[in-house]
């Protein structure tokens, strides 16, 4: 079962505070964060800029409105980071899936680079690298369990590169996304459904007028 806050921090109260811990939490984007384009990229910049400094390494997963953290370093540096997000408001329904301690770090080197867990906006070569990924997309990982959530961690682990969008520049709103993802595929039909539309409207203008 996922630990709400008050049992994610109790169970935190029982770990030593230099003790080496992970923990994994998930959480929804708000309606306001998902209509805001640099949602992305503040999270990222402030995940990366804050956790170099206090010694937290791990990884940031998004998709399908979801994020997914793995958070590692030491006791009492991850506790502080599970107050701050928890009380974050630009996104909610926070749970925690994982949380032990463990012997050594399993992302030492990934600074918290995000993720983007949805398939159209991945490159041909990063499909490849992440087919494996195929049995937690759509990506939902609210119910997760401890195992779910640690196989899925050793998946991303192996990675080359983190999956990427296949073009710079694009806008990261998931509300944006989610139109291109529906769009994309019918443009040509789209566009016909365009130029009969004006057509119908001239016709019907020519005929008022006639």
């Amino acid at each position: 079962m996922p630990l709400t806050h008050p049992n994610a921090l109790s169970k935190l109260d029982e770990i030593a505070d230099t003790a080496l811990v992970q923990l994994v939490y998930v959480s929804s984007l708000t309606l306001a964060s998902r209509l805001n384009a640099t949602i992305f990229d503040e999270v990222e910049g402030h995940a990366r800029d804050y956790n170099e400094q206090h010694g937290i390494t791990g990884t940031l997963c998004y998709g399908n409105g979801h994020f997914l953290q793995c958070m590692e370093g030491e006791k009492a540096k991850v506790a502080a980071l599970t107050q701050r997000i928890f009380a974050d408001t630009r996104h909610k329904n926070v749970q925690v899936l994982l949380l032990k301690t463990i012997k050594q770090r399993h992302f030492s080197d990934w600074r918290m680079r995000l993720l983007f867990l949805e398939r159209w906006l991945w490159s041909p070569t990063t499909k490849q690298q992440a087919a494996q990924l195929s049995a937690y997309l759509p990506f939902a990982p609210q119910d997760w369990s401890p195992e779910r959530t640690e196989q899925f961690l050793q998946i991303i682990q192996t990675f080359d590169t983190p999956p990427h969008v296949k073009a710079a520049g694009i806008t990261y709103n998931a509300l944006g996304n989610m139109v291109r993802h529906v769009a994309a595929p019918h443009q040509a039909f789209l566009m016909v459904q365009g130029c009969l539309s004006i057509l119908l409207i001239i016709a019907l203008i020519l005929l008022y007028l006639s």
